[in-house]
């Protein structure tokens, strides 16, 4: 099982960057509210990851049958 490695500050903190760029151009949406979310929140982005791994074994069993 591959365990979960967190992804590196500098590119958590340039998207963050982004975000709030895009933010102050466009104003918050529920995407951009989703990223900040993910920027700020390793439990967050773990189990985003972890639901990644899940839909990846999910459609290679599917695929098997």
């Amino acid at each position: 099982m591959t365990m979960y490695k967190d992804y590196n500050a500098d590119k958590i903190a340039a998207k963050l960057k982004q975000v709030l760029e895009f933010e102050s151009k466009y104003g918050e949406n529920d995407t951009s509210r989703g990223w900040k979310k993910w920027c700020n929140d390793i439990d967050y982005r773990k189990r985003e990851w972890q639901w990644r791994q899940s839909l990846a074994k999910f459609h290679a069993k599917k695929n098997l049958i």
